[in-house]
């Protein structure tokens, strides 16, 4: 039996504030429900309804999620009232997901003066639509490389979430939690979004000055500054690798010590380590992006096409045009 939990005073309201969430085809179920749940406790927290919500899509008919589950949509893609927040909700395939209907509803409302927000990979849609140029925003990391290099008048940040002006974005997740619980307090009270966050248990809010990624140290289960500081230096310097001897410099070390270093921590070299870094990155262009496999290849720091191609496939054992091709294979056709 639940307890009925405190209510929160937030003072008359005469209208509820409306979100209209856009589920895109392969939309992710989790940035979803964190953002529609912190809605439906804030209305319970607060004894009101201070919120409403409506669930639409491209064709009104059927969305279905990443994970294979189908929502029924409430409508079509429908004109909005100026004060009602759009949050676009994006997922796996998002280029195929971002049709022109769904482009062309979007610019329409966004010069209409409607706030419009982009969960998980939906700061692709906002992009299309020329939503972003010259604001600051994020993506999930997975989707920042092709980003990046699509979207040059876009200031990309690796932040959880962003909020610019009438734009808002976030990198997934539960990254919709904090969010909503930012919204909340921006528009009703710290004490209303505390008490949101207490009953979905949600004990370390983060905010916009929060990164995406968990911490070198954390992904790589290893706590040495100077290996943390390197890998760091690898990870912004694809496209110009760095050489091992400079890399060793920058952290006072020897170039034999800090091979020594990664094969203790690492089981590697530093230069394996690094191939496999461009190399990420590279498959990430690939399936994400139309680049020609040899501004990939440049983009990624090879020099030339068939020493990219030879290192491809020595590590993903297939060669990077048919990964291009098979991954164009495995796209639902757009609609």
């Amino acid at each position: 039996m639940s307890q009925a939990p405190q209510i929160i005073d937030v003072g008359p309201v005469t209208k509820p504030r409306r979100f209209v969430f856009v589920l895109m085809n392969q939309f992710t179920m989790l940035c979803f429900a964190c953002a529609v749940e912190s809605l439906r406790i804030a209305n319970r927290t607060a004894g009101k309804q201070i919120y409403d919500w409506v669930i639409i899509g491209d064709g009104g008919d059927i969305a279905t999620c990443s994970n294979g589950c189908a929502f029924k949509l409430q409508s079509d893609l429908i004109e909005l009232d100026r004060d009602d927040t759009i949050m676009l909700c994006g997922g796996l395939d998002v280029q195929k997901a971002t049709t022109k209907r769904v482009l062309n509803w979007l610019r329409r409302e966004a010069r209409r003066g409607v706030q419009v927000a982009g969960l998980c990979t939906a700061g692709y849609t906002m992009a299309k639509a020329g939503l972003l140029d010259g604001k600051r925003a994020t993506i999930h990391w997975e989707n920042q490389d092709s980003f990046a290099e699509e979207f040059e008048d876009v200031i990309l940040t690796r932040s959880v979430f962003v909020v610019d002006g009438n734009r808002i974005t976030t990198a997934g997740g539960t990254a919709s939690i904090d969010l909503m619980l930012k919204l909340i307090a921006d528009q009703f009270s710290e004490e209303l979004a505390n008490a949101v966050a207490d009953i979905l248990i949600y004990s370390s809010i983060r905010t916009d000055q929060d990164t995406q990624r968990l911490s070198i140290p954390t992904r790589i289960g290893v706590r040495h500054p100077k290996l943390s500081r390197v890998i760091q230096l690898m990870e912004g310097n694809i496209e110009e690798p760095i050489s091992p001897a400079v890399l060793a410099r920058e952290v006072g070390m020897s170039t034999r010590q800090l091979e020594r270093l990664f094969r203790r921590y690492l089981a590697r070299s530093p230069k394996r380590y690094y191939m496999e870094l461009r190399l990420q990155k590279a498959r990430n262009l690939l399936m994400q992006t139309d680049m020609t496999v040899i501004n990939v290849a440049l983009a990624c720091g090879f020099a030339s096409p068939s020493h990219f191609s030879k290192c491809y496939r020595s590590h993903y054992d297939t060669t990077p045009y048919r990964e291009r091709g098979s991954h164009a294979a495995r796209q639902p056709a757009s609609h």
